[in-house]
């Protein structure tokens, strides 16, 4: 999720979420940013009691970019290490709307998956048809040849928390 503000309508939508994944037991892991959509879902996940764990890379503390209201901020060397730690720590994988960042660890995850590296539950959180585009894309990719249809199939879409509760069992 992304490091930008976004839509309201995401920002809503991150709050929703962020406070029934608090309410349902479940924990978030994500990037450990308090700016943009990521810092949205914290602060609502945080506020309704949910225990939130931020993976960040070093040079981004400095920026001051850090959430320091977290249950626990794991400080890491790179991007590489950031993600790599993510795909460790949590048991399913849900985006927000979100910028390149955002794309580069749903395609990542969705890769990972795919080479069986793990078998987590990937989704895409599709706020107002956001990722659609997207979507279409990886149709495209599948009619080419270029994507197998199992591996686009491994792509969830999930457009309402209790979907995203069902996700995560």
């Amino acid at each position: 999720m992304g490091s930008s503000p976004g839509r309201p309508q995401d920002q809503a939508a991150a709050v929703v979420l962020g406070r029934a994944v608090a309410e349902a037991g479940h924990g978030i892991v994500y990037g450990g940013a308090h700016v943009g959509l990521m810092g949205v879902l914290a602060d609502a996940a945080l506020a309704a009691g949910g225990e939130v764990v931020g993976v960040l890379p070093q040079n981004l503390v400095e920026r001051e970019v850090g959430h320091e209201g977290l249950t626990r901020l794991e400080l890491v060397g790179t991007m590489h290490e950031r993600k790599a730690r993510m795909v460790d720590l949590a048991d399913a994988f849900v985006a927000l709307p979100g910028g390149v960042g955002t794309l580069d660890e749903v395609v990542e995850a969705l890769s990972w998956s795919h080479l069986s590296l793990h078998a987590k539950p990937v989704a895409v959180y599709d706020v107002d048809g956001f990722w659609q585009p997207f979507l279409d894309l990886l149709g495209g990719m599948v009619e080419g040849g270029y994507v197998a249809a199992s591996a686009r199939a491994q792509l969830r879409v999930v457009r309402s928390p209790a979907e995203v509760l069902e996700l995560l069992g």
